[in-house]
């Protein structure tokens, strides 16, 4: 079995990058962010992780190079509304200076696709899962050719509150 912090792993990697859907916007848009500028639309949404699948490369052995996490994970506006879900793999790049993966995450929310991809750094080093920012990539329907950024932070065991910036 893996170390306890192995196990928050998890929920870093399967909570990488929640996003928004359009129906949501208004209800979950934060004025106020530091992260607005010009004519970006800022959402804030909560993710909390459904289900997850460790695949070690080692089992029983320490975090390697090339471990895998599957995941999904359900999507709530500020309201408490669930407004769609998402999936997605991490797989382990480096276990030294704190470890770092690499995500691509997929979400299916009202109106069409959202994709995000990005690393994540410190998965290894003890406490809370650290915060990060990955690059949106693109999208389907109303996200058709979406850029942007998200901000994640943990605020609870399973759940991480997220800050997505969709450039305009």
């Amino acid at each position: 079995m893996r170390p306890i912090r192995a196990a928050r792993l998890g929920t870093a990697t399967a909570l990488v990058t929640l996003l928004a859907c359009a129906p949501v916007a208004a209800a979950a848009t934060d004025t106020d962010s530091a992260h607005a500028t010009g004519g970006d639309r800022v959402i804030t949404l909560i993710g909390r992780l459904a289900e997850q699948t460790r695949l070690p490369v080692n089992p029983g052995g320490p975090p390697a190079q090339g471990d895998r996490t599957v995941f999904r994970s359900d999507l709530f506006d500020l309201y408490g509304n669930q407004v769609g879900d998402t999936g997605g793999t991490c797989i382990t790049t480096r276990v030294d200076n704190g470890g770092a993966e690499e995500c691509v995450v997929n979400y299916n929310l009202p109106g069409g696709q959202l994709t995000v991809q990005g690393m994540v750094f410190g998965i290894l080093n003890p406490g809370p899962p650290p915060s990060f920012d990955n690059a949106i990539t693109g999208g389907t329907g109303v996200f058709d050719r979406a850029r942007g950024s998200v901000h994640a932070d943990t605020i609870g065991t399973g759940t991480r509150r997220f800050t997505i910036d969709l450039d305009r």
